[in-house]
């Protein structure tokens, strides 16, 4: 095997590490907000009533169906039409927030759906009524049964992260994308690029794994 192509990226190590940093605030900024989003329109689904729930989760259909990277060109290249100019990187991590957050509303959805309800019964009953209810009694065991597959949606956070390219943001595939540009060494680029993209994931994974079994012992 011919490892001139990874000697070159070696070289070009400050780059990918620019562009691997970059991800890294894109992923925890896009998934910090897209949590934060996505517990307030779980919350609205869970206690909103029929015109409240009707449209939201038709908005999360929506969302749902359309792809990233046309979300993408909405808010960077559509949006400036109507009056409003995000830059890249706003644009970037609210398209991956928005997308993401939808997910997360419907996953807690579907984790409190396999809850038994006499918890729920039980609260309502002592008292616990709205955000207090949501909070304190719904949450908890909704977090924890769902933990497996928010770290699933943080990995796909990541993934998306890569689509961000197409607006220019410099992320890592964006300086995989510039080196073998420059150097003509596309195998050794992406490959590094998707060795680290496997790194991060797997850091998600640990996560979980480690929340899991802090979750059991506290059982």
């Amino acid at each position: 095997m011919n490892f001139h192509g990874f000697e070159i990226v070696w070289s070009q190590r400050d780059q990918m590490l620019s562009g691997l940093l970059l991800t890294l605030e894109i992923v925890a900024i896009s998934s910090v907000l897209a949590g934060i989003l996505g517990f307030a329109v779980f919350g609205l689904l869970v206690q909103g009533g029929p015109a409240i729930v009707r449209p939201v989760k038709a908005a999360i259909d929506v969302i749902r169906a359309v792809p990233f990277m046309l979300l993408c060109y909405l808010l960077y290249y559509g949006l400036p039409s109507t009056g409003i100019t995000l830059d890249n990187m706003t644009a970037g991590v609210t398209a991956l927030a928005i997308y993401n957050a939808a997910y997360v509303a419907e996953l807690l959805r579907g984790a409190w759906k396999a809850q038994p309800p006499e918890a729920d019964e039980a609260a309502r009953a002592f008292g616990f009524h709205g955000w207090r209810l949501l909070v304190r009694i719904i949450l908890p065991p909704v977090l924890l049964d769902a933990v497996p597959m928010l770290g699933n949606q943080m990995i796909q956070v990541i993934k998306d992260s890569a689509f961000l390219v197409i607006i220019t943001v410099q992320e890592l595939t964006y300086a995989a994308n510039e080196i073998q540009a420059t150097y003509y060494v596309p195998f050794a680029s992406f490959v590094c690029a998707i060795l680290f993209y496997w790194i991060l994931c797997l850091g998600v994974e640990g996560g979980v794994r480690g929340l899991l079994r802090v979750a059991e012992v506290r059982r």
